[in-house]
Formats: structure tokens, sequence, C-alpha cells
């Protein structure tokens, strides 16, 4: 058989007599058309760019060695069996340990702002609130002493208003001394409830003091007694019984109440967590990925998770990638929201993840078992295309060297080295590996310098 043209080596796609540039060295009977040329090689630098890709020697000359068989009868006792170059899915992806957590920013952990005891529990624990739904009554003389404060400074103010109006009406009898002393009284007294007006609020309890003005002791008093308590809940509790320090512990969001600690009569105080509320429409998965595959990763790009224990597969967007790496596994944290209208994704859920970095459906791939590393190239064995021309025609398999992609279920993809179509020992194409090493015993299988 005459030698075929050598082109050499092609340093854009890296492999030798590239079939992308030169098609007419493929081993098939029609060439491909120019528009799949033109996507092949689209798809080869789409492939290229993704990340490191495992290299060839440009100075290697395996590429120019065929390996002939008797006849088609020796190539079957060999155990030398073939495939097709073919297209199909590939999907790149980086791995990594993660886990399903609560979304923080939809998550509340509510105490009680002042130390007392529980006087009502309303929720459970699975219990769905909507924002401002009461959850417990805590009775805290801090609360009564603090509304005391207001109805002081609000009668204290009015008395100094009184006063100063008095005097100003009598200004010609009185020293003016007396009038800015009676104002400096008054401006205290207002300082005083303005002081007793945030308290109240600070306790989370809606408050305006001027809807408290003209009213009787007694009026003042009801109003404040039940402040803050839904008026949903007020049926629900005896006026007359009903302490005014009583202090409503209300959801801050809605959401689902996921954690209770709390009980009937319990003492509590601000550090103790009393109940815990999740909005579980929408939760946070975490993943560690090694921090190598950084320039690989960004934002927008699609995740898989899969639960431990599950058949699952639970999808997502990539929406944050950490700055810096942990310093102890040198991984490095990104997040992905995950959308939980049907309720089945749960806190603290482990599984593995991937990002898929590229996801390509007509890939050229050849059975992984169909590719050979020779020290210095990656090669399969591409059998003649005149192989069955006549029954006197060689039977030859030609060594191609190819440059390698994304493995995936079995296949590895090619990304420059053969076309589909070409026909590849696959089952077998150990012996062919074999025999090449033995050619070369004594020479190397790359030509130095």
């Amino acid at each position: 058989m005459p030698p075929n043209e050598d082109f050499g080596w092609c340093s854009k796609h890296g492999v030798h007599n590239c079939v992308l540039d030169h098609p007419e060295l493929a081993e098939r009977k029609t060439l491909p058309s120019q528009e799949q040329l033109q996507e092949d090689q689209r798809q080869a630098q789409s492939s290229l760019a993704m990340g490191v890709r495992k290299e060839n020697n440009s100075r290697c000359t395996l590429y120019q060695s065929r390996i002939q068989f008797a006849s088609v009868e020796s190539v079957r006792q060999a155990g030398v069996d073939i495939g097709l170059v073919e297209r199909d899915r590939v999907i790149e992806a980086v791995s990594g340990n993660g886990e399903i957590v609560y979304d923080p920013t939809r998550k509340a952990t509510i105490a009680a702002r002042v130390p007392g005891s529980v006087w009502a529990v309303e929720k459970n624990i699975g219990d769905v609130v909507r924002q401002g739904e009461l959850l417990a009554l805590i009775d805290a003389t801090a609360v009564g002493k603090i509304k005391s404060e207001l109805l002081r400074a609000l009668a204290e103010k009015a008395l100094q208003a009184k006063n100063v109006a008095r005097l100003k009406d009598a200004r010609g009898a009185v020293a003016g001394a007396r009038i800015i002393e009676a104002e400096a009284a008054l401006a205290k007294a207002r300082a005083d409830v303005l002081n007793a007006e945030q308290a109240i609020r600070n306790l989370g309890l809606p408050i305006d003091a001027d809807n408290l003005r003209g009213l009787s002791e007694d009026q003042a008093i009801d109003n404040l007694r039940l402040l803050g308590i839904p008026q949903t809940y007020l049926a629900n509790i005896d006026e007359l019984a009903a302490s005014t320090n009583l202090l409503p512990v209300v959801a801050p969001i809605s959401g689902t109440v996921v954690d209770r600690s709390v009980s009937l009569g319990e003492v509590v105080d601000p550090s103790m967590q009393l109940f815990e509320i999740a909005d579980t429409s929408q939760m946070w998965l975490r993943l560690s990925l090694p921090l190598e595959t950084i320039d690989q990763l960004s934002i927008g790009q699609q995740i898989r998770f899969s639960p431990d224990g599950s058949s699952r597969i639970i999808e997502g967007r990539l929406d944050w990638i950490s700055t810096g790496a942990d310093q102890h596994t040198r991984m490095i944290d990104v997040r992905a929201i995950l959308d939980n209208q049907d309720g089945r994704l749960r806190d603290r859920t482990f599984g593995t993840g991937k990002v898929i970095l590229r996801d390509a459906n007509d890939a050229i791939v050849v059975p992984s078992e169909a590719t050979h590393w020779e020290g210095c190239c990656n090669v399969v064995f591409v059998r003649d295309k005149d192989y069955f021309a006549s029954p006197d025609s060689p039977k030859v398999f030609h060594v191609r060297s190819v440059r390698l992609g994304a493995t995936y279920q079995g296949k590895t993809e090619v990304i420059a080295g053969v076309l589909p179509g070409e026909v590849i020992a696959v089952e077998g194409s150990d012996v062919l590996r074999a025999q090449l090493l033995k050619n070369g015993l004594g020479a190397g299988c790359c030509v130095e310098e």
C-alpha cells in the first residue's frame, strides 16, 4: 500500500494529519459536507476552550504506522471487534459534594425580647403561618413597667402643659423665670414620653402616644393592656384577667414553623430560641468543588444534584461562586437557588452535585476502550476504507493520533482525529496496541531532537 499523504502536525487541534482540516484523509467512502465540517471545527474549538486537555507530542511518528492482518479470519481469531465513530450526547461537568439547606434570607429565628414566662403557645412545628401571626405570649414584668412609665410620662406631660398655659395667661403677674422653668419642665416631660414610647417600640409593639391623649387613665390602661396582640386572637383572651405584662411573639415572615423550643409556663430570656420559621418555597444548594476548576465556572451554569439514596435529579442555576478557598480542604463553595414549590426538598439533604460546563448533543465519540495512550500520544486504530473492497485487499488498521475530550456514559469525546462514519477497533484493540509497541521496541514512540 502506498503511504497516505502526510500533512504533519496540526497545532490548532493538537493531532497529526488532522481530518478536520483535511477530510480527504478520513477512512470513509464519502466526504462530509462543508457545513458539517465547519460545525465540527466550531465544536472542537469550543471543547478545547473548556479547559486543559491532555496533549499529544508533536514529534511523535506513530501516526505513520499501519498494522496489517493476513486475513479477516485472523482479525477475528485475534479477538478484535470493531465499532463506528458516531455522534452522541456528551455532558462535561465538575462534580463535588454538597447539601440542600434553608435559604437563610428566608429564615427567621424568634426569641423573647425580655425575660419572662410563657403565658400561651399558639403554634407548633409544621404549622404554616403568615407574617404578623401570633406564635406565643410572654408574661414579662418589664413590659408592664415600660407601659406604666409611658402612662406616667403622659400624665406628667399633660400637667406641665397646663402649668405652662396658666403661667402664660398670667404673664404680667408672674416672673419670666417661672415661665422658663415651666417650659423646661414641659420639654423634659415630652422627652420622657418619647423615651417610654421608644422603649415600647423596642419590644416590637406598635405604639403611638398621640392616640392615648385625651383618654382617661382606665381607657389608656385598657388600650395598652393587649397592645400588639392580633385582633383575631383577642376573642380568646379574657380582658379582665389579662395582665398588662403580656408581650406577643409574632411571626416576622410568612412560612412554616420548622422548630419550636418552648413550652407553656417555661421561663425564657432573650438568649433562648423560641421558634424558627422558614419559607421553604425556595432552598439553597451548596457545593464544594476543586479549586483548580474555578476558571471553568461562571454564573448561570446549570447544576444537577443527586441526593444520597435517591434517584431523583434536582436542577438549579449557579448564582454565586466563593471568592476564597477553604484553608483546610482547598475547595471552593458555590451556590444554586432551588425552586421548592412542591415542598419535596428537605433541609440538610446531602448528596453529589454537578456543574454542567458543556452539554453537546452531537459530539464525535468513540467507545472509551478504543482509545490508548502510547506514552506520548492518544491513538485509535482506524480500519482502512478499502478493507472489504476485494478478497485480496489489505486488512489494514491505521494508527491515528486523537485529541480527547470528556468521557460520558462509557464513551469518550474525540475533539479531533477521526470523523463520524469511520470504523475503529474497539474490543481487542489492545492486541493492536501490543503489536504497535512491539514494533517500536528499541526506538521509542517519539523522535527526539
